[in-house]
């Protein structure tokens, strides 16, 4: 009996501190373009999807913290200097998709009750890959991606529309080093606050 009493009293505490600093809960449906640098790849950007939910926190009139968890497509083509650099038949292997869960923790100002920009880290973990990229079962990608966010947000009542750059920090190629592969990403989306 102790345990439920502590247990709602925590619940009721946390919901005041959520309402009085403000926290809302919503999903979100954009539109990824993507490009994987290094010369293993067209120098050309391709277009993928993503999905997910979001949080927002707020930490006074200004600030929020808004993390999220998304679902990330992302697509490549290939060139001819893959298959030199790494002397494999890669003829039939052009394009590439890769699907990762990411994880971004962004810090948003807002300059006005509807706009605001945001800034933070994300990490991407790669949950699919093309299985037949290199022989013998070696993965060619990198099993995680850390990148920096940067860009601005308009509230219009429940709706976001929102448009972010992020850049790939680390080297995604788990081949060799040969060649530097680093992920950049534009997102243009919508979100939709549930509450």
């Amino acid at each position: 009996m102790k345990s439920i009493l502590l247990s709602i009293a925590i619940a009721a505490t946390c919901s005041k501190v959520a309402n009085a600093q403000g926290f809302h809960l919503g999903v979100k449906l954009g539109s990824n373009i993507n490009k994987l640098s290094g010369q293993s790849f067209k120098n050309e950007f391709s277009y993928g999807y993503h999905a997910g939910v979001f949080s927002e926190i707020g930490l006074g009139k200004k600030w929020t913290i808004q993390p999220e968890v998304l679902f990330n497509q992302v697509n490549t083509d290939t060139t001819s200097k893959f298959s030199e650099l790494y002397k494999l038949d890669f003829d039939k292997v052009s394009d590439i998709k890769l699907s990762y869960i990411s994880i971004p923790l962004l810090l948003n100002y807002n300059l006005s009750k509807n706009f605001s920009i945001q800034a933070g880290p994300q990490y991407g973990i790669l949950i699919d890959k093309n299985k037949n990229l290199l022989e013998n079962g070696k993965s060619a990608f990198k099993s995680g991606d850390f990148s920096m966010l940067a860009g601005m947000q308009i509230k219009l009542a429940g709706l976001r529309i929102y448009g972010r750059y992020a850049v790939g920090l680390n080297n995604l190629n788990d081949i060799d080093n040969q060649d530097k592969w680093k992920n950049q990403t534009i997102q243009l989306g919508l979100g939709l606050t549930l509450f």
